[in-house]
């Protein structure tokens, strides 16, 4: 019989001796599969472990039947999520990595962070605040590998520290909007062998401005790459997009930037029913990438984004 048990390694069991009749790896890889299968609650878990029962008996002794729901219910409630949620986010990582193989792009190597509030999940009659959470998702395969709750977005920045550290990003590039652009994020990623691309907005004013220049003057124009225009149509919309990258970067060592080697932007002119609108973000990071890989970074950044909007907007009927 096959051994699973390094699947759930770092998760010790809280239970107390009288309520350890079930085998705990085999009570979360029950709950594991409920989940993948579309289950949600304990009482699922119990449904799928007595229908899939002969399957699972390929690879599990099941001593003492399937766990009831009250059981599941118990487990979880004294499970310690901060371990939970490592091996879940390292068998995301594992998971993406096996997909990774199968497909051509290598957008597949980028993590982008990204955080949404639900904005109806506020209660005035208690005080709570709306729920906030972070994510961070594998584009290329378009996996959630980890996600970390917060008390507003303000907090975001002291929230992504946890959540790199349950990732393995060694090698891989990670996208920041400006809300998470913190020299100490930016450090972070670099420790951890990661590339990083990190937008600029008012919140980084500085920093902003000067990088603006730099890609605004024109001195620099033969320093300056350009990616080719990349046009996208639909529903009446018309967007064309270029990226702007620059290697020589002396001028911005002041900033500290933790191993900054370029600087970036992306301009994207739209025209929706005649009307035309024209939009540039700024980016920094420590690679020096080709302008059209910027672009396609940024734009997987981007897609994730929207589709995270689209999904909690449809499937919870909320707006953020």
């Amino acid at each position: 019989m096959p051994n699973y048990s390094h699947v759930f390694e770092g998760i010790t069991d809280p239970r107390r001796r009288n309520a350890t009749r079930h085998d705990l790896h085999e009570m979360l890889m029950i709950a594991l599969l409920t989940v993948l299968s579309g289950g949600e609650t304990c009482t699922d878990m119990t449904q799928f472990g007595r229908d899939k029962k002969a399957f699972l008996r390929r690879f599990m002794t099941l001593k003492h039947g399937i766990p009831s729901h009250d059981a599941f219910s118990d487990l979880f409630n004294c499970l310690n999520p901060q371990e939970l949620g490592r091996t879940l986010a390292r068998l995301a990582v594992a998971w993406s990595d096996r997909l990774k193989a199968r497909l051509p792009d290598s957008a597949n190597d980028v993590i982008a962070i990204d955080g949404k509030a639900l904005r109806h999940s506020f209660s005035e009659a208690t005080d709570r605040q709306p729920l906030h959470l972070v994510h961070a998702f594998a584009t290329g395969t378009k996996l959630v590998l980890a996600q970390a709750k917060v008390d507003g977005k303000s907090n975001e920045i002291t929230a992504l520290p946890a959540l790199l550290d349950v990732l393995d990003i060694k090698g891989r590039t990670v996208t920041l909007d400006a809300m998470q652009t913190q020299r100490a994020t930016a450090r972070a990623i670099t420790d951890a062998g990661g590339s990083y691309i990190c937008a600029l907005k008012g919140n980084q004013k500085i920093l902003y401005e000067d990088v603006k220049l730099y890609l605004d003057d024109p001195d620099q124009a033969s320093s300056i790459t350009v990616s080719d225009p990349d046009v996208d149509t639909g529903h009446g919309r018309i967007e064309t997009r270029t990226a702007s990258v620059c290697h020589d970067i002396d001028g911005l060592d002041v900033h500290d930037g933790p191993a900054l080697a370029a600087i970036g932007s992306v301009t994207a002119q739209r025209e929706i029913r005649g009307k035309q609108s024209m939009e540039t973000r700024y980016f920094i990071m420590n690679t020096k990438l080709t302008p059209d890989h910027l672009l396609r970074h940024v734009r997987s950044h981007w897609a994730i984004a929207n589709a995270l909007h689209w999904v909690l907007d449809v499937t919870m009927n909320e707006e953020y």
